[in-house]
């Protein structure tokens, strides 16, 4: 039996999911060292930008994400589309990291998950009250907003590293667009570990501007 064909790919798999993993730890430490107002304003300034490319046409349908962390701040953002009349889906990710998406009314709206012994989950994003919807909601957006550590020249895109929107993905519409947010510095083009269920994205977002990529 020839067990090179059984466990080489495992170990291609093993070295691309390392890499990552080093690309990951190495963005959070890189955006540990800003700090809450320099990532508020970075939120002010993607907000104005995603205007200025014409990416928030009022009453359509955006998912987006609420931030958390060491993350560009998404409140301006969200804003924005709130007050352009958008209907806004961000994650709803019920007890687990199961798929769905719940409206977001307002930001006031928004609250903290906690662990099953009342203390804050503070590796979840905040959601909204309103009631979850299936992984189908997302076929309902033209434009999807998506949180990155990275993404390289072709819109492979670095993420948190659950797989959650590699999955989500998989029910957007033929042509909706899909955007990365992330940092200047992590926008460089340099290459990104690629694996066969990552879903590129169409353009990135950061605080110096938006750029197409395909």
């Amino acid at each position: 039996m020839n067990t090179t064909e059984t466990t080489e790919p495992s170990k291609t798999d093993e070295r691309l999911r390392a890499a990552k993993r080093a690309m990951r730890h190495q963005a959070i430490a890189e955006r540990q060292r800003t700090t809450p107002e320099e990532r508020l304003e970075a939120g002010r300034s993607i907000a104005r930008h995603a205007r200025a490319a014409g990416l928030i046409h009022s009453f359509g349908t955006v998912a987006a994400f609420v931030s958390m962390g060491s993350e560009i701040a998404m409140a301006p953002l969200l804003q924005t589309l709130l007050d352009s009349q958008c209907r806004v889906l961000v994650p709803r990710l019920g007890s687990g990291m199961d798929i769905g998406w719940s409206e977001l009314d307002n930001l006031e709206g928004l609250h903290g998950i906690s662990h099953d012994d009342g203390s804050p989950n503070t590796r979840r994003p905040q959601e909204p009250d309103n009631p979850p919807n299936g992984p189908e909601a997302l076929n309902d957006a033209g434009l999807i907003i998506v949180p990155a550590f990275a993404v390289d020249a072709s819109g492979i895109r670095l993420g948190r590293g659950g797989g959650w929107y590699d999955r989500a993905l998989g029910y957007k519409a033929v042509g909706a667009r899909v955007v990365a947010v992330c940092w200047p510095w992590e926008a460089t083009g340099a290459p990104v570990p690629y694996e066969s269920h990552d879903v590129p994205v169409d353009a990135v977002l950061t605080p110096d501007g938006y750029t197409a990529i395909r």
